[in-house]
């Protein structure tokens, strides 16, 4: 989604180590050596085991809910959002989908999904492959919550970017995918897909259409990156929704003042008459087995070290 000072400020905490917060390599473990001994071959993590995508029920007889579920065929790559796609009108006057980008992220995220809950309705999420990697169990809290699951690209790289080759941009876009799947224990995500800060190479959008998968752009825009307050993503999502009178609405659970926001603003929209639209996908989206596989190498652990503790560690002093 859109890039701004502070999604960089927030992810620099964590990913301080790259030339870009969405650049960062996978954090490693330094590997102690075994003398006279042959090293024990790198174990390969084996993706978390995939959660049961069910609803729980619903308790809050006032919550916001669900108004109706919609299923999407994504044959052809159609897109989604009059901010850029104007020819799929499927919402109904007072009906919103929920979108959320850059996740996940610890705390903001499973803020999101416990309002989410109390109010027994749901979202689209679109999380960043690196992320998907670093809290593969918030990914997996995201679909036991029953949500859709698409994908943001691997590492949040712009794809108009022109230094970027083809090849590279495809990459971005399937190891996105393939390392969402990883995280959601081998359980493919929806085909759906939302370009880094709503910029669509043209090149990239024919690929996905060869790659049958949809394309999100997003008809109002809460600029919650910008927000220094819950209160500013309020009144910008109600003001643009009320305008609208509808609409696919972008946001980030990677964003602190998002989730805090969120209560109040799921509240009004009740208020206002709002059902949201739940979007399904028809068929999972198909990754390539060679970036599946590229995944399981990036996570492979270093070797360790089978020298017993005695001969590792020594006090000598108490």
């Amino acid at each position: 989604m859109r890039m701004a000072a502070g999604i960089f400020l927030a992810g620099a905490v964590s990913l301080l180590a790259s030339s870009t917060a969405w650049s960062q390599a996978l954090p490693t473990k330094g590997a102690a050596a075994a003398p006279q001994a042959t090293p024990a071959a790198a174990p390969v993590p084996a993706p978390p085991p995939a959660p049961v995508s069910t609803r729980p029920p619903c308790n809050n007889p006032n919550a916001l809910g669900i108004g109706r579920t919609v299923e999407i065929d994504t044959t052809g790559g159609p897109g989604f959002g009059f901010e850029h796609f104007k020819e799929l009108d499927f919402l109904r006057d007072k009906e919103v989908v929920l979108t959320f980008d850059d996740g996940p992220w610890p705390v903001n995220t499973p803020a999101v999904l416990k309002t989410l809950a109390e109010e027994c309705t749901t979202g689209i999420f679109f999380p960043i492959g690196k992320h998907a990697t670093y809290y593969p169990e918030i990914l997996k809290q995201v679909m036991a919550g029953g949500h859709s699951i698409g994908s943001h690209t691997w590492s949040h790289a712009a794809l108009v970017n022109k230094k970027l080759t083809e090849q590279q941009r495809k990459d971005e876009i399937e190891k996105g995918f393939s390392a969402v799947k990883w995280a959601l224990g081998g359980k493919a995500p929806a085909p759906f897909f939302r370009f880094p800060a709503l910029q669509h190479p043209p090149e990239m959008v024919t690929y996905l259409g060869e790659r049958n998968i949809g394309i999100f752009s997003c008809d109002l825009d809460s600029f919650d990156f910008k927000a220094s307050k819950a209160q500013t993503i309020i009144d910008n999502v109600m003001r643009k929704v009320e305008k609208n009178g509808k609409g696919i609405i972008l946001m980030h659970d990677f964003q602190k003042h998002t989730a805090e926001a969120l209560p109040e603003l799921l509240k009004k929209l009740k208020a206002g008459g709002y059902k949201v639209v739940a979007m399904r996908a028809k068929t999972p989206v198909q990754t390539i087995a060679q970036y599946d596989e590229d995944i399981v190498k990036d996570l492979k652990l270093p070797t360790v070290s089978s020298r017993p503790v005695s001969s590792v560690v020594q006090t000598i002093s108490e």
